[in-house]
């Protein structure tokens, strides 16, 4: 018989609404932490960035990166060795002391005073600053624009009804000349309710499209066997690249 997993011809699926009432607090992402359930982390980074580096920097140098929902991602340190400047949000502090712990970085920390609660952690070289705080909550922090972002286990973890002022937030932080690097999910939504959220090409289209050019670079099989226990048999990892039209 066809096995799904073969082909980069994936099936999409045009109901966008499927997932739409798909919601996970923000406590229950602290709690993945906490419980150390995060299959998500990837400790030798992510293949497509590897693969794709080049067409993501396009030959800059001391560029500012920033990584929406940033975990412990050790890209992170990979963009700072490279002389560019890092800044990361993360809900979960936890998240961030393992970044700086596993990466042998010392750093310090500080109250956001615009919101409360909040902290920033910064590497005492002052390349990667980290900002513990919800992702919505962000802008009032003002912390600038950047010249690239990389999105990997962003969109398809935010709540599918919060997406519109997620990709309105997105779109604020980049300046002229940007690329984005959105990496999505693509397997059947009847079988799974997420997270990660499937996201359609129609989704990023509507989201992203008035603003950028969007590109699909790559489609990988991303599919492991602890994908069974969502109750699929394929799942594939796409990689979009926007820019500004």
């Amino acid at each position: 018989m066809n096995d799904p997993r073969t082909s980069l011809e994936t099936k999409e699926y045009p109901d966008t609404e499927i997932q739409k009432n798909q919601v996970l607090s923000l406590e229950e992402w602290q709690e993945k932490w906490v419980n150390h359930n995060i299959p998500f982390h990837q400790e030798e980074g992510h293949q497509l960035l590897k693969k794709h580096l080049d067409t993501f920097l396009n030959g800059r140098s001391k560029l500012r990166v920033f990584f929406p929902l940033c975990g412990k991602a050790v890209e992170m340190r990979w963009f700072a060795d490279l002389g560019h400047s890092v800044v990361g949000v993360e809900i979960s502090e936890l998240g961030i002391r393992e970044f700086f712990t596993e990466q042998n970085l010392s750093y310090s920390e500080e109250l956001i005073t615009q919101i409360p609660g909040a902290k920033v952690f910064k590497s005492s070289s002052e390349n990667i600053s980290l900002y513990c705080c919800n992702m919505f909550d962000l802008p009032r922090a003002n912390i600038g624009q950047f010249d690239r972002i990389w999105d990997r286990g962003a969109l398809v973890a935010v709540n599918p009804a919060d997406r519109q002022c997620y990709a309105d937030i997105m779109l604020s932080l980049t300046r002229k000349g940007f690329r984005y690097f959105a990496c999505v999910v693509s397997y059947d939504p009847t079988k799974h309710p997420g997270p990660p959220f499937y996201v359609p090409d129609a989704e990023i289209k509507r989201l992203f499209g008035t603003v950028c050019s969007i590109h699909c670079l790559d489609s990988v099989d991303a599919f492991e066997e602890r994908h069974r226990n969502w109750g699929i048999d394929y799942i594939f990892e796409k990689l979009y690249l926007f820019t500004e039209k």
